[in-house]
């Protein structure tokens, strides 16, 4: 395997929202830094902007202030918030949301050149290109670049500071070593942890794209980062079999969720994201199912507008009308909770930060997605982050100059023993004799242990301490097979690699959920052994890796100054 050295001033894994906007503010700000962008796919398409999406939903509309969006988002997740982040993102959406429309984005207005809003903090977008946007501003700026094609693996550490990260050519045999004065991970969340709602040929039609695998969780965990709320799981509910988004329909129209009896059973449960999703299982475990949203006897005119949004943003679930016979205002659609995911812009999961994006290893930040404490940011939350985290890049870097002064000059050594050593670990692939299983295989067999024992659609998201126990055994178990697995080519190497990365992601999911002594988040999971919510976890869950073992830490729900100084001394 040859093997290419590139140097930076700022690494960027990921070229999804946060981290192509990262890369826009660098070099709108500071044009003489050196930024590259390491990306799994192909940047023009990739991260969870690939296909579009029909509304920006995390706006400050006309009467709001962002401190009204901190409360809603501290109070669909139930308390268990970082404020601190929550604000500094709210305070940016607007701004960045202008920023799109300057790139070109359509952004619907009415007859008064006003954004068109969905709901209280939603506007409507036409936004199949906003990703192809986003990569062709990063694309022509000088001093960005972009390579494309590149499955990042692992952090360099040098003397107790990220310096970079390695990683290969998913298409050609072919190793990367990246060093940096700063690295900032913009990967995203984690699918394909648990089994998905379809099987085989569709098991891709998810929530959540199925190339986020939680490679930058997993690198922060094994690097030693602290971690934040992997317990608070993330469950969407949408249309049953095609997973299509079902807030088109429930925001759009004012469609009510009805069980089959007709019975509306939104008061009953509530209408935070968790309680829709607790409301349908629970209708369906009762008896009362199948559950829709009732959408029969709406207009004409609202059910064709709901043919045209599918057709822009998930084709499969206009495709299921038009071979129904019917169209949305002559039928409800039935909706289904998804398996589980991990997720930082929708729940709270992710790096332990501070206010600036840090995490608590010196030189790695990180934005969007894979940054936990800040839920609710969806796209313009994620790319407020990657514009903080870029801010406090260029401030750090000046002091970060006299330990890469040193870093430089040990570059010669340090870079042969990089070499030899991602030679060994990518090569033990290629060299290791076929097993009896495959990476399919393994994956399967992890997706079923964690939808049995870790609270999987199987159970209903419910599991107990003793389930717990037996997923993560089985789960070190095939961690153990998956160091035997064979590879033919990169793509097999590709796999290997999206396959371990969950599997350390599992480990920690399994450590948090044990951790949490209640059930805070039913409609997400729900602890049998603790199935109410307690006050006396009003607390963080965080973890980190110490010997193998995930160890836990319980933090306050402290203020800004405690955090910081948490975060610095790490």
């Amino acid at each position: 395997m040859k093997t290419e050295t590139i140097v930076a001033d700022v690494l960027i894994i990921g070229g999804g929202t946060s981290g192509c906007y990262a890369a826009l503010t660098i070099a709108e700000t500071q044009p003489d830094i050196r930024v590259v962008i390491a990306e799994k796919a192909n940047i023009i398409r990739s991260g969870c902007l690939a296909a579009g999406v029909n509304a920006l939903n995390a706006y400050i509309t006309e009467g709001r202030k962002p401190e009204d969006y901190v409360e809603y988002a501290k109070k669909d997740a139930a308390g268990i918030v970082r404020e601190d982040l929550l604000l500094s993102m709210s305070k940016g959406l607007n701004r960045v949301t202008e920023k799109l429309e300057d790139l070109g984005l359509v952004i619907l207005k009415d007859e008064n050149g006003k954004y068109v809003t969905r709901g209280n903090r939603n506007i409507k977008i036409n936004g199949e290109n906003i990703k192809p946007l986003l990569a062709e501003a990063v694309k022509k700026q000088k001093n960005v670049t972009v390579i494309n094609h590149v499955n990042i693996t692992d952090y360099i550490v040098n003397e107790g500071r990220v310096s970079g990260a390695y990683g290969f050519d998913v298409n050609e045999k072919k190793a990367y070593i990246f060093t940096a004065k700063a690295v900032l991970c913009a990967t995203g969340g984690a699918a394909g942890l648990y089994r998905p709602n379809n099987p085989g040929f569709s098991r891709h039609k998810m929530w959540y794209s199925p190339f986020n695998t939680g490679a930058g969780y997993a690198m922060g965990i094994l690097a030693g980062a602290e971690m934040t709320t992997f317990e608070m799981r993330f469950i969407a509910l949408r249309c049953k079999d095609t997973i299509a988004p079902t807030g088109t329909i429930a925001q759009g129209v004012g469609a009510k969720q009805i069980n089959s009896l007709g019975e509306n059973y939104e008061e009953k449960y509530g209408i935070t994201t968790q309680e829709r999703v607790y409301g349908t299982v629970a209708e369906n475990q009762e008896g009362r199912g199948p559950c829709y949203l009732h959408t029969e006897g709406i207009s004409k005119e609202q059910g064709e507008d709901l043919l045209k949004a599918y057709l822009n943003m998930a084709p499969s679930q206009t495709l299921k009308w038009i071979e129904s016979g019917k169209t949305p205002d002559e039928q409800d659609v039935e909706i289904e909770g998804t398996e589980p995911y991990i997720v930082g812009g929708h729940t709270a999961s992710g790096y332990w930060i501070d206010d600036k994006r840090r995490t608590t290893l010196k030189g790695l930040y990180a934005a969007g997605d894979v940054a936990g404490g800040c839920p609710q940011k969806y796209v313009t939350g994620a790319l407020v982050e990657g514009e903080i985290a870029a801010k406090t890049i260029l401030e750090d870097i000046v002091q970060a100059e006299a330990k890469t002064e040193k870093f430089a000059s040990d570059f010669g050594e340090m870079t042969t023993k990089l070499n030899q050593q991602v030679e060994t670990e990518y090569e033990i692939y290629f060299s290791a004799e076929p097993s009896f299983f495959s990476i399919e295989q393994l994956e399967e067999a992890m997706q079923k242990v964690m939808d049995t024992y870790a609270g999987g659609i199987s159970t209903n998201y419910r599991y107990n301490e003793k389930q717990l126990r037996i997923a993560d055994e089985k789960i070190r178990m095939l961690q153990e097979m998956a160091e035997r697995l064979h590879a033919e080519d990169m793509d097999d190497l590709l796999h290997i690699y999206e396959l371990r990365e969950r599997l350390v992601v599992c480990r920690s999911v399994i450590a948090h959920l044990k951790a949490r002594k209640e059930t805070r988040w039913q409609g997400f999971s729900k602890n049998m052994d603790y199935p109410k919510q307690s006050e006396e976890w009003n607390k963080y869950v965080n973890s980190v890796l110490q010997d193998g073992e995930v160890k836990i830490i319980i933090r306050e729900l402290g203020g800004v100054e405690d955090i910081r100084t948490e975060v610095g001394r790490a």
